[in-house]
Order: structure tokens, then C-alpha cells, then sequence
């Protein structure tokens, strides 16, 4: 970071720690939801992946009210510190046991305090690297960035295992609380690195008012949302889903609004960045499925048992999930794990082995009565992050090696070959499905860290660099409200990514869902590739690459 500003570190930390709390509570929020054995919330896996996708949907149309509040009234660092304090008591909040009131407060708080921190932190990042000395390095210093937010979300789920294991769902979740918090203590370390990039642009002339911007969006928003709720029957399959759309409605409607009344030379800018919003949907959509369809896999399809040389360590400090192979009243599943209800809509369990053990012959199970050490499921969303960590550099590497050579790919060119890579990983899982026979047997852990390893690839060549495009290509006097649009797209790609997997249980063969995924993301990259030329004139004209 030697050639970078002084600020990059206290930034890199601050989200590092704030990614530590968020991806701690995401890695075991479907399981608390759907754990019927150890105190969880024994929700059906449809409700739960609802309840996901809406929430992590939220959390990232919430930016939109941030990064303007930034803009215009907040200013960057204020709205960055009110946002990791309310994270950090709305994980606090989750670790309350057994109240819904409870549960579903802290969801919204921590909604709230994601709109103020996530686009503005980015915001603040990119301010720092508009010094003529800098711009240069801008989207290597959006990669060191990244990698700050993966190491924060590989380390969480090792604590979030031993600590749900060993004491309990509410000491995870609390320990989620107190990783926000050291990131709100870094960031306030490091405040004079980043004070003179906390400035806030003059509005452009015509341009309307905050006040008028919250009542003219927001309002119409909660009345469409709480509307869409109320509507008779579902339009788009849960009142939740109806709610959601409709509430974004207006917000998608202001964003055209500001194409519409824009000068005529940010045209172009905000042009651009609306279609590669459209675009990136879908990569969201698959994306985020890490912590609904694919935290099933791993629950459920997934060989998770410990070779004995990692397993005698991990017993020794209590890390190993220890599965006893004994008869005792679990949940009751059919073939592909779904559970059924009785009349009063409780499920049904009955006197069998651990459900680990349904798809394993019995003459590959531990003796009765012993135990299998197996990793915890949460572990695997710490491959992703790892696999970011690692491939970083290398990343960093060979995109310089190029821009050496005159031969850089454009960001729009970037982000097009990161859903090209991301189509690819989906016919990992395809293949998986094949080979263990649609879970009729445990599938290789190494199916599903190929998976992973492959999507970080398309990811690499994705989000980190729609992050640097809107710093480049944002009009400087509403770059906290791009940012926000920004974070609305990936909004709309996790809301679909919940929606996708409430189908999970509906297909009997999982190949078919995972088909779905690498359709959808194929058609994606022809849209963006279709896009390419006229894309890279703009960036072309506006002096960006």
C-alpha cells in the first residue's frame, strides 16, 4: 500500500471488521432459521430463504437513503460511523433468544445502519484517489479494498462454528455485534487520513432538495411496499416478494427521473451506469444463493467428514461438528430433505439417525454409538473469501501486466468476462448433482470448492470494479447517489436470489435449478457484451478507461 493514500489502511480495516460482523451473521442466519434440533427457529426452508432473500435485498436498497443523506446532508464520515454503531446493536439485538420481536428489530436496524455505511465508505475510498497521482491506481486500490472485506469474511466463520457449537446461536451472533464495533474504533483512529476527502459536492442547479428527493421517492415507496403487501393473493409468490417489488418501484422510477432532468453532458455517465446496473442483476442473483441453495448443499448433499489429521485438532480445541451415529428423534425427511408438518403445522420427527447420515451406506457410517467429526456447514462460506484473498494479487498482477502492454481490458469489458466466469461455475454444481446422483449419496467437498473458486474469478472481475466504474463515472455532485444505485442493483439481484431459492425445494432433480442459474447468467453477458462498444465510447469520451 506503499504507493497508495495514507488512508487505504484505516478504510481496508474498518470494512474488514464490518464484513467480519455482517458475513458472521449471514453464514448461519438460513441454519438459525432452519435448525429444528439445537434451538434454531425450525422455519420450512421456503419461509427462511424468503425471509433471506428479502433481508439481504434490503440491505442494499437502504444505501440509496444513505449515500443521498451523505451527499447532501450527512457528509461521509458521519453517515459512516452512525451506520456501523446501528449494525453493531442490531447484531447485538439477534443474539435475544426466543423473541420474533426481537429477531425481526434487529433485521431492520441492521437495514438501517447498512444504508449509511456500505455506499459511503465506498464513496470515501474513491474520493481518496482523485488526486491527479492516484487516479491511476484507482482500481488496484478498489482490489486491496475487496480483499479487506474477504479477509474479514473468511476468519468470521471460524469463530461463528465454535462459538454456535460450543456455547450458542446468541454468543455468535453477538460476537458479530463486537467486530462492527472495533471497526467504528479503527475508522475514528484514522480520521484525519481521510478528513479532506469528506467533501460534499453543491447541488446542480434545478437539481431538487433533500427534502423533496425523501418525500418524492421514499414516501411513494412505503406506500407502493406496504400496497404491494396488502394485494389479494401473491403476484410474485409471497407477500414479501409483492412488497418489495412494488416498494422499488419508485426508487427505480427516481434514478430514470435523474437520467431524464441531467445536464446534457452527464447523459452519457448516468446512461452507462444504468445499463450495467440492469446487467449485474443477475450476477447478484446466482451470487448470493451462497448462503441460501448452496448452504443447503453443504448442509445437506455435502461429504463434510474430517480426515483424521485435521479432525484430532479441530476436536482438541472443539471446532469439529461431532454427529453421533445413534438412534434419536429428529426431523422426518423425504429423499431430496424436505420436512413435512403435521395438522398443527409442526413437523414431524421421528425415532432415526442424524439426518447427516441419511445419504451415507450404512457401512460407511461410524460405529453405533460413535461419533463423526464433520466442518461445520458454515465453514464453506469462508471459501469464497478465501479463494478472494488468494486470487487478489494474482488478479492485480495480470491486469497490470496488461495495461503494461497497452492491452487492459475496459471496466464494462471487465465486468463481461466476470459473467462469463460466473456462467462457467454453475456447471460445476450441474456436474456435482450428475456424480453424486442428485444426492443419493455425499457429493465431494471439492465440487463445491470448485464452485466457489471459479464464481470468485467472475467476481474479481465484477464487483470490485462496478465499485471503481461508479467512482469514475458517477457526475461528482451525486457519486453517493450512484454508488446507492448501485448497491440497488445488487438489492434487486439479492431479493431474486431468495426468490430463486424457494424453488430449490420444487425441483426434484437439483441439476435443473442449477441449469436455471448458468441460463440466466449467459443471457446476462450477451446483453453486456451487445452493450460493449457503445459502453466503451463513453468511457472513451469521458477520459475514463
Amino acid at each position: 500500500m506503499r504507493n497508495h493514500p495514507s488512508g487505504l489502511p484505516f478504510l481496508f480495516f474498518t470494512e474488514m471488521w464490518e464484513r467480519f460482523g455482517y458475513y458472521l451473521m449471514i453464514g448461519i442466519f438460513m441454519l438459525y432459521m432452519t435448525d429444528a434440533q439445537h434451538g434454531g427457529m425450525a422455519l420450512d426452508r421456503d419461509v427462511a430463504s424468503d425471509i433471506f432473500g428479502t433481508f439481504i435485498a434490503l440491505v442494499y436498497l437502504t444505501p440509496f437513503i444513505g449515500g443521498l443523506l451523505a451527499d447532501k446532508l450527512l457528509g461521509f464520515r458521519r453517515s459512516i460511523i452512525l451506520g456501523g454503531v446501528l449494525m453493531g446493536i442490531g447484531y447485538l439485538m439477534l443474539a435475544i433468544p426466543d423473541s420474533p420481536v426481537a429477531f425481526y428489530s434487529a433485521l431492520g436496524v441492521m437495514i438501517l445502519g447498512n444504508g449509511f455505511f456500505k455506499p459511503n465508505i465506498s464513496v470515501l475510498l474513491g474520493n481518496l484517489y482523485n488526486e491527479e497521482r492516484y487516479k491511476s491506481l484507482k482500481d488496484t486500490g478498489y482490489n486491496i479494498f475487496y480483499m479487506g472485506i474477504n479477509i474479514g469474511a473468511f476468519v468470521c466463520n471460524f469463530f461463528a462454528a465454535w462459538l454456535r457449537h460450543n456455547i450458542g446461536w446468541g454468543a455468535a451472533f453477538a460476537a458479530a455485534g463486537v467486530g462492527m464495533f472495533i471497526g467504528v474504533i479503527v475508522f475514528l483512529v484514522g480520521m484525519k487520513h481521510y478528513r479532506h476527502a469528506d467533501v460534499r459536492k453543491e447541488s446542480a442547479a434545478g437539481e431538487m432538495g433533500v427534502g423533496r428527493m425523501l418525500s418524492s421517492v421514499l414516501l411513494p415507496a412505503i406506500v407502493t411496499g406496504i400496497a404491494g403487501w396488502m394485494i389479494p393473493g401473491n403476484v410474485f409468490g409471497t407477500d414479501s416478494t409483492d412488497a418489495f417489488v412494488f416498494g422499488s418501484m419508485p426508487v427505480i422510477g427516481f434514478y430514470l427521473w435523474i437520467l431524464w432532468k441531467a445536464k446534457a453532458e452527464d447523459k452519457p455517465r448516468i446512461k452507462s451506469l444504468l445499463a450495467i446496473y440492469a446487467v449485474v442483476i443477475v450476477f447478484w442473483a446466482v451470487f448470493k444463493q451462497n448462503g441460501t441453495a448452496l448452504t443447503t448443499w453443504a448442509e445437506f448433499y455435502t461429504d463434510r467428514t474430517l480426515p483424521e489429521w485435521v479432525a484430532a485438532p479441530a476436536r482438541a480445541i472443539n471446532m469439529a461438528q461431532e454427529v453421533k451415529n445413534d438412534t434419536s428423534l429428529v426431523p422426518k425427511y423425504d429423499s431430496q430433505f424436505r420436512t413435512t408438518r403435521d395438522a398443527e403445522g409442526n413437523i414431524v420427527k421421528e425415532a432415526n439417525v442424524d439426518p447427516y447420515f441419511l445419504n451415507i451406506p450404512e457401512s460407511e457410517r461410524p460405529p453405533k454409538g460413535s461419533s463423526a467429526s464433520l466442518i461445520s456447514t458454515e465453514i464453506f462460506q469462508s471459501v469464497n473469501p478465501f479463494f478472494v484473498v488468494v486470487l487478489t494479487p494474482l488478479v492485480i498482477i495480470f491486469f497490470s501486466w496488461l495495461r503494461r502492454r497497452g492491452k487492459e481490458p475496459t471496466t464494462p469489458a471487465k465486468i463481461g468476462w466476470g459473467l462469463v466466469v460466473s456462467a462457467l461455475s454453475t456447471l460445476v454444481t450441474v456436474a456435482a448433482v450428475y456424480f453424486c446422483h442428485n444426492g443419493a449419496e455425499k457429493a465431494s467437498a471439492w465440487w463445491l470448492i470448485g464452485a466457489y473458486g471459479v464464481i470468485t474469478v467472475g467476481e474479481l472481475c465484477l464487483s470490485p470494479m462496478g465499485l471503481s466504474m461508479v467512482s469514475k463515472m458517477a457526475p461528482p455532485h451525486i457519486v453517493g447517489l450512484m454508488m446507492g444505485g448501485w448497491q440497488l442493483a445488487t438489492s434487486l439481484g439479492n431479493k431474486l436470489s431468495g426468490v430463486l431459492a424457494t424453488m430449490w425445494d420444487r425441483y426434484d432433480n437439483k441439476a435443473d435449478f442449477f441449469w436455471v442459474n448458468f441460463v440466466l447468467l449467459t443471457l446476462a453477458a450477451a446483453a453486456l457484451f451487445l452493450l460493449l462498444r457503445w459502453l466503451n465510447r463513453i468511457f472513451r469520451e469521458q477520459g475514463l478507461s
